[in-house]
């Protein structure tokens, strides 16, 4: 009996060093695993499949985008998570929560349509097809962890899955002196950002002892005198590195160089994905993380936004119709006066309730649609014309009329106008937020910077429809399918959305996170 009591004493230690080993919720983290498992694939096959089989690649990319954009059915209660601490299971750093879904949803369908658009691209720009197509997919498997992240590491290791292989997509183009400089400068700035927020986060978990979101913000509530200022600058310092991501002013001016010189589908990724990345990491660490610092991030970023806009727009107002990549010059700077208006719900929830992100939410999923759309229609007519200028588009309506009315559709959705409703209401859900917080003086703001954009929009839009200069010249080639498939799939959600806008603004109304 004695020796029995002391075999089981001696196995207790073992029995309890079991019981925490964390379970894997692999239903949870499959949108995630399935891009990365398939990117492996990829790279592999590349091997061994032969040059004329490997558009086949591509199609493979394409279909599991899908496969993983259509595992987040089972997921759409929201009540999943993961890898949580034994000692807090309050606490875990992957969480499939509503928010995490919506914004899953956002980065693979991006990426979806991304991968429709590359399939020809990758093929006319004899780039490598292996490489592209695994660092295509495992940038959209970074991008999908990130909002599901809820530790300032896994948050930062996402950022840069996310981040990492963008940059070589960019200098994808060998030999293309442009995209090489592209390639440079987003890398430089990029590694910047996550130097300074990898420095924000030692400060924080100095001050606070830990790295789960949750915690760290019941920490921070009640910091010892002694670490409050060493805490302060972890926050800035972290926030200062998400800002670079978002290309809010004065961290943006990586984005128009680095548009005109990527791969077209390459600039809409960029541009939707990219800054889904970042707002997505902007809110958890502002919203979750950091609310005991409102009154720090708050104004900080309600003078962002107001910057951000304004640039954005000034920027894009100046752009020469006849000046080569004015075209993508201008949805670059365009997307940096968007991330104004994103900025604004973040801010507006320093000052009310958490709730406000539900508007920078809404219009994420309004804006993604309609700038792939933009993207996706600037690649059909580079088919053509490969100088990328806004004079190119002169007559686009006598040459492809489907391709001048979704493009058309796009911007006037962009700039908040009728018939595209959805970018109108999403613009007063944002205006609202800034409302409701107080900030009258940056709904102003973006009263006037809305008012700004109408002008560089509505001459793009208009010059559609002009009789086309050269019309004997003109040469019309037949699109490619999965160009044409994008731009459809595209137009359609635009249209679908303006049609039933409460598909996506009931996001606005109510809270995303568990509370």
């Amino acid at each position: 009996m004695t020796a029995l009591s002391a075999l089981t004493a001696a196995t207790a230690p073992a029995a309890e060093t079991a019981s925490v080993v964390q379970s894997i919720d692999w239903l949870a983290i499959t949108p995630v695993v399935l891009p990365a498992a398939v990117a492996l694939v990829v790279l592999v096959a590349d091997l061994f499949v032969p040059e004329r089989l490997k558009p086949l690649l591509g199609w493979l990319s394409v279909a599991g985008l899908a496969a993983a954009t259509v595992t987040l059915l089972p997921l759409r209660a929201g009540d999943r998570a993961t890898f949580c601490l034994s000692t807090d299971p309050g606490a875990c750093s992957y969480t499939a929560d509503h928010f995490t879904l919506v914004i899953q949803f956002l980065v693979l369908t991006g990426a979806l349509v991304t991968a429709l658009l590359s399939v020809t691209a990758v093929r006319d720009a004899r780039m490598p097809a292996g490489e592209y197509w695994f660092l295509l997919l495992s940038s959209a498997a970074g991008a999908a962890l990130l909002p599901a992240s809820r530790d300032l590491a896994t948050l930062i290791v996402a950022l840069e899955v996310a981040s990492l292989p963008a940059f070589a997509l960019v200098g994808m183009r060998r030999g293309d002196r442009l995209s090489s400089e592209a390639a440079l400068k987003f890398f430089l700035s990029s590694v910047t950002a996550t130097a300074v927020s990898l420095l924000g986060v030692s400060f924080v978990y100095a001050a606070t002892g830990s790295l789960h979101l949750t915690q760290v913000a019941d920490r921070l509530e009640d910091v010892p005198g002694q670490l409050d200022t060493l805490a302060m600058a972890g926050v800035a310092l972290t926030l200062v590195g998400f800002a670079f991501k978002t290309a809010a002013v004065p961290f943006h001016f990586w984005v128009p160089d680095t548009y005109v010189g990527a791969p077209l589908p390459i600039a809409g990724y960029l541009s939707v994905i990219g800054k889904a990345v970042g707002f997505t990491g902007l809110i958890l660490v502002t919203v979750i993380a950091f609310p005991a610092y409102s009154d720090i991030w708050g104004p900080a970023l309600a003078v962002l936004a107001a910057l951000t806009m304004t640039l954005g727009n000034a920027a894009a107002l100046r752009q020469r119709a006849d000046r080569p990549g004015s075209a993508v010059r201008l949805l670059a700077w365009s997307s940096v006066g968007q991330a104004g208006y994103l900025l604004v719900p973040i801010a507006a929830a320093a000052y009310s309730v958490r709730d406000q992100i539900g508007s920078t939410v809404a219009y994420a999923l309004m804006y993604a649609a309609v700038n792939l759309g933009a993207f996706a229609v600037a690649a059909l007519v580079a088919r053509t014309k490969p100088l990328h200028r806004i004079s190119d588009y002169r007559g686009l309506y006598a040459e492809r009329p489907a391709a001048a009315l979704a493009l058309a559709f796009f911007l006037l959705c962009l700039a908040g106008l009728p018939p595209g409703l959805i970018g109108l209401f999403a613009k007063v859900t944002v205006f609202r937020s800034a409302v409701d917080a107080g900030l009258g003086w940056l709904a102003v703001v973006m009263a006037v910077n809305v008012v700004i954009a109408l002008y560089y929009y509505l001459r793009w839009t208009a010059l559609l429809f002009r009789a086309p200069e050269g019309a004997a010249e003109a040469v019309r080639t037949k699109a490619p399918w999965p160009v044409t498939a994008a731009i459809a799939i595209t137009a359609v959600t635009a249209v679908v959305l303006s049609g039933a806008p409460q598909l996506v603004l009931r996001f606005a109304a109510g809270s995303l996170f568990p509370q």
